[in-house]
């Protein structure tokens, strides 16, 4: 048998539109326990979130019930079941950012992307989110942008914060 990656799991074809290769037998068998979790990463890598004919190909081809599929999607921040941006642009509300400000710097965030918290822009550039706490409270306000800590932002300081994005 040969080394499965993770990959190795997911190819795209007429027969295959969610993008997983048969998973059945030889990855059931190797990665048992494991196989949810790695299939769905890779599928999450593909993809840029868990589609519904994804899980559900996931589902019949591991021989899980779906609804063990989603229990597990639906546990684990890491993975989404809506389409994810490029880049993630989050905002500490805890309680030092919330006391400097986080309110107002997520308010020019929600202006300058278009979006609300928890939502993609159009163009799946950037997704929002509100955090509770990224452990850098001496710099607060602090906003992670794919997981750089920008601190001790001001509200102006905003629109060059998303330069350079692509």
């Amino acid at each position: 048998m040969s080394d499965l990656k993770s990959d190795d799991l997911l190819k795209k074809s007429e027969a295959n539109p969610a993008g997983v290769q048969g998973l059945s037998g030889e990855v059931s068998e190797r990665l048992p326990g494991g196989a949810v979790l790695e299939a769905l990463f890779s599928l999450q890598r593909r993809e840029g979130y868990l589609s519904e004919e994804g899980l559900s190909y996931l589902s019949s081809q591991l021989g899980i019930p779906l609804s063990q599929i989603y229990g597990v999607a639906t546990f684990y921040n890491a993975f989404s079941l809506v389409p994810r941006g490029r880049h993630q642009v989050c905002v500490c509300y805890g309680t030092a950012c919330h006391v400097r400000g986080a309110r107002s710097i997520l308010e020019r965030l929600e202006r300058e992307l278009g979006v609300k918290s928890g939502e993609t822009t159009p163009d799946r550039k950037f997704s929002l989110h509100l955090v509770r706490c990224v452990g850098s409270c001496s710099l607060a306000p602090v906003v992670m942008v794919d997981g750089r800590v920008r601190g001790r932002l001001k509200v102006d300081q905003i629109p060059q914060l998303l330069i350079g994005y692509e």
